[in-house]
């Protein structure tokens, strides 16, 4: 038998159709989830290097960073505790991601604690 000419290519297109579908679905994914960690990332800085600040203060800086990554408002809702010489902040939201039509909420908690 002889093989049909393109058969292989063929497969090649839904090998690529599938590959761009992945990529498609993964980017607003992933862009979710980079805000996530850079959030996280700040919080951690803000307490590593402005702990003896007021509580107030702690929350302010963390909305604006919040606002600056394009995160959903309650992102900014912050709240920090002490304990002792350990301080923690914490905060949830949620962001929708649509991909294809259809909608998915997840949702995030970033927190951060550190000793001063």
């Amino acid at each position: 038998m002889v093989a049909r000419a393109g058969a292989s290519k063929l497969g090649c297109l839904f090998y690529l159709m599938f590959v761009a579908a992945v990529v498609y679905v993964s980017i607003p994914l992933g862009e979710a989830y980079f805000r996530y960690a850079e959030y996280k990332d700040a919080m951690k800085q803000e307490l590593r290097f402005r702990a003896n600040l007021s509580n107030d203060k702690i929350r302010s800086h963390l909305q604006v960073q919040a606002d600056s990554l394009g995160l959903p408002e309650e992102a900014g809702d912050v709240t920090v505790s002490r304990s002792g010489n350990e301080i923690s902040v914490e905060a949830e939201y949620d962001e929708m991601i649509k991909v294809f039509g259809l909608a998915k909420t997840i949702h995030f908690q970033p927190h951060a604690s550190d000793t001063y």
